[in-house]
């Protein structure tokens, strides 16, 4: 917790570069606990901000780990950045084409189609870790939304989605909710029956 302070105070105190790329009217350093991210809009800008905040750091004692620091350009340019490595002082820190930030995949072609794959196999494996429970009455049918919701979408407000994408998400959420609700008895006949898809996107 006191590296978390400490980091924070540093983060507080570092000038960035004022040609830096703007979110939401402010230049960026976004930080959670010990996970920073740095944004910009050129390699240049993005050294002159990172030297900015291990100088800082350097002040009050903290170090950057440079097997931890990674460097991505984020374009729908295939070429961009390719040849671009960030180095200060001693270190070289590595350009990535994807990483993990905050539990999220991110990638150099700003696209969500891996992590939406990587949710889909999490929600798979917790699926059928989880079956029992999710046909069990021991649970409401709100808190199994949930589990689902949690492992799958959580954060999917933020995603830009292809008909592709939007359909395996929509096929994988119809086989949940299958479990979920069960097979619904048809008031004519009285023959339990599995659910239509209509009948799971009115719920």
């Amino acid at each position: 917790m006191l590296c978390s302070f400490a980091l924070e105070y540093a983060i507080r105190r570092v000038q960035v570069n004022t040609g830096g790329l703007k979110l939401n009217g402010t230049h960026q350093l976004l930080a959670y606990a010990d996970d920073v991210n740095i944004l910009g809009r050129s390699i240049h800008n993005l050294k002159e901000n990172a030297e900015a905040l291990i100088a800082t750091n350097r002040e009050i004692g903290l170090e950057v780990s440079a097997n931890k620091t990674k460097n991505m350009v984020m374009s729908q340019d295939q070429n961009a950045g390719r040849i671009h490595s960030v180095r200060i002082d001693n270190s070289t820190f590595e350009r990535v084409e994807e990483f993990k930030y905050l539990g999220t995949t991110l990638t150099n072609q700003n696209s969500n189609a891996e992590e939406i794959k990587n949710r889909l196999r999490s929600g798979n494996a917790c699926y059928h870790s989880v079956q029992n429970l999710l046909s069990s009455r021991l649970l409401s049918k709100n808190v199994k939304i949930k589990i689902y919701r949690t492992v799958v979408l959580y954060g999917c407000e933020a995603w830009s989605l292809t008909l592709r994408e939007e359909r395996k998400l929509r096929v994988f959420e119809n086989m949940v909710l299958r479990r979920i609700f069960g097979p619904r008895r048809d008031e004519v006949t009285g023959e339990w029956t599995r659910m239509h898809n209509e009948e799971l996107n009115d719920l």
